[in-house]
């Protein structure tokens, strides 16, 4: 079954669990194989650095964030891959944010 929604509206919005106070996500996609959020971060974003077990990639669609000394602005895309530690990632304006997490499959 295919699902649409529409990525600007607001609604499905949620507090992001494992996130600083302020920080929003919306779930587009769930499942065996991976997930896929729009994640907004609030004014004053700050997150540490950390690593997960499954490649994660972002898209900024608006705003900007700083991670490393670099800035990401609208239009930057990141892949980390699993165990790759990243971050702390701080906006100090907020920004929209696209991220998959998928399962990094070896041939």
């Amino acid at each position: 079954m295919r699902k649409i929604m529409n990525l600007l509206e607001n609604l499905n919005w949620k507090d992001a669990k494992g996130y600083p106070k302020g920080t929003k996500s919306k779930v587009l996609r769930d499942g065996e194989n991976g997930k896929t959020v729009l994640l907004k971060l609030p004014k004053g974003f700050y997150m540490g650095s950390h690593s997960h077990i499954i490649t994660e990639q972002h898209f900024v669609l608006e705003g900007e964030y700083m991670s490393d000394g670099e800035v990401f602005p609208v239009g930057s895309y990141q892949i980390f891959p699993s165990g790759d530690e990243h971050g702390p990632f701080k906006s100090e304006n907020g920004a929209l944010v696209l991220i998959f997490w998928d399962p990094f499959k070896k041939n």
